[in-house]
């Protein structure tokens, strides 16, 4: 029971803070672009990549911690659903460009925060 408490958590706050960045994000760059999905993809997959490359590689944090801000605040954080949704609307939109860039831009970035987590990771431990 615990480690449902533990993700549900863990989802709550991030969630919450999806909600605010995507939102700010929203309202400081232009409105015909889901670039709030985009920042917290990017930003959620590159907090997951550096707790599991470093904190967890290196014993740094228990595994219920670990649960938490993996399963729990970056499964909350980031939003696959919402991704999916908003270039739904793109494509419905006749939006063809946009929804492409979307998909891979999602893609890409994503990937690429991944490998940039591992690097920053790896510098850290000395490899």
């Amino acid at each position: 029971m615990t480690n449902y408490l533990l993700v549900a958590a863990g989802a709550a706050l991030g969630g919450v803070l999806r909600y605010g960045i995507s939102g700010f994000t929203q309202k400081i760059l232009p409105a015909n672009f889901p670039y709030g999905t985009l920042a917290v993809n990017v930003l959620g997959t590159f907090l997951l990549g550096f707790i599991i490359f470093y904190f967890d590689v290196q014993g740094l944090i228990s595994p219920r911690l670990r649960l938490l801000l993996t399963i729990g605040f970056c499964g909350g954080f980031t939003t696959f659903s919402t991704f999916a949704f908003e270039t739904a609307g793109l494509l419905r939109d006749s939006e063809y460009l946009l929804a492409f860039a979307n998909m891979g831009l999602n893609l890409f970035l994503t990937l690429g925060a991944l490998a940039l987590a591992y690097l920053a990771a790896k510098w850290m431990i000395g490899g």
